[in-house]
């Protein structure tokens, strides 16, 4: 079965929405670890304005009974705070669209007479929609011991460089500071690059990993183009405004090194198989090899400038700069959770397919009695095969 999810709303609406079909029934939702992500989504060093207004919480509307999911839709919603200062107000025409957001190309795709409807429905706010459906996801995910997590991996030019921690130690760590940093070497640095970029005006990008462990092997598959899982995890991300590159494992390290130094290598310990490097980021082939997923995702720093960039009023047709519209000097340790929000929906969707069923208790035998890489489970014979005749 798949699992589908759309949002809708607008940045300044009345609500935010999700609908969410597929999930399986017998999921214990918990609410207050949907408000925690939200929460999550609205903390970050360098953030603007517009979070110290809105208090996210999430109502569910339908496809939850007695704290479990039915498997029916579900519906979640969660209030626009800010939306009682924009209604029946008289908003000032917005006709100066800024370079590096869609307000030129969604004015010209849907003919819009103001550029105010591309920036409402094109704005992140739409993202939390997607955390409080990612943390859905994650619950379905945690019944088999999946666990989704992230961290910075460099904002502007500063790098956290502490690889000597697990995955789980760095998820820990970040979670702990306000820049979601796991490298306390870099931790104040970029707190004071990112409070020089808000002085001067501008705004910063950066680099996020993301991870999951407890994963099996057999997630995706190399059959279709379009069913190979590092394909659609890049999807996914590239999905969330701002991001402009994907890599899976070390991709761009093993880009310049010959193809010995690149593979890892597979070891025997007792009846099972190992590995004892992960450069591959845990897919193979399009296919989970039961590795942790690692995958970072380049995000560039956003449109939105206090400095006025070059631009054209279009209603008066003469070149102008950009007008400013509040927004973040730094949202990449707020988009941490949006990531993870999008690869718990993505691992979600592939594991509900890979076992079939409409509820938790169908799929956990299932899920117990996937192969593994090890001798049992294997049925290779050593003999010669004549494969067409």
């Amino acid at each position: 079965m798949s699992i589908r999810f759309f949002t809708a709303g607008e940045s300044h609406g009345p609500t935010l929405t999700a609908i969410i079909d597929g999930l399986p029934a017998g999921i214990l939702v918990d609410i207050e670890k949907i408000n925690l992500e939200l929460k999550r989504r609205q903390t970050g060093f360098g953030s603007g304005g517009r979070m110290k207004i809105e208090k996210d919480t999430v109502e569910v509307m339908s496809g939850v009974m007695d704290g479990k999911t039915t498997g029916a839709p579900i519906t979640l919603s969660v209030k626009n705070d800010d939306h009682i200062k924009w209604k029946n107000v008289s908003i000032k025409a917005l006709t100066t669209p800024r370079p590096g957001h869609a307000d030129l190309t969604g004015v010209v795709k849907f003919g819009y007479n103001d550029l105010r409807p591309t920036l409402e429905r094109s704005s992140a706010r739409e993202t939390t929609m997607r955390v409080a459906a990612g943390a859905l996801f994650k619950q379905f995910l945690e019944v088999f011991g999946i666990f989704v997590g992230g961290y910075v991996r460099s904002i502007g030019n500063i790098e956290n460089a502490n690889d000597s921690l697990n995955l789980m130690d760095r998820y820990k760590i970040a979670e702990s500071n306000d820049v979601r940093c796991f490298d306390s070497a870099a931790e104040q640095r970029v707190k004071d690059l990112i409070t020089a970029t808000m002085q001067s005006k501008d705004t910063l990008g950066g680099v996020l990993e993301l991870f999951a462990t407890g994963l099996p092997i057999g997630l995706g598959s190399y059959t279709q183009w379009d069913k190979r899982l590092d394909a659609k995890i890049a999807f996914a991300m590239m999905s969330v405004q701002a991001m402009k590159g994907v890599e899976i494992g070390d991709a761009w390290e093993n880009s310049r090194n010959p193809g010995t130094e690149v593979h890892d290598g597979i070891f025997l310990d007792g009846d099972q198989m190992v590995r004892r490097s992960n450069r591959a980021g845990g897919i193979e082939g399009g296919i989970s090899n039961g590795e942790p997923i690692i995958v970072r995702v380049a995000m560039k720093p956003i449109a939105t400038t206090l400095n006025p960039q070059q631009t054209v009023d279009i209603a008066g047709w003469k070149e102008s700069p950009t007008t400013y519209e509040r927004s973040d000097f730094c949202p990449v340790p707020r988009a941490v959770p949006i990531l993870e929000a999008m690869l718990a929906y993505v691992l979600a969707n592939e594991l509900s397919e890979k076992l079939g069923g409409d509820s938790v208790s169908e799929m956990l035998p299932r899920f117990k009695a996937l192969a593994k890489a090890n001798q049992n489970d294997l049925n290779l014979d050593g003999q010669d095969h004549i494969f067409w005749s």
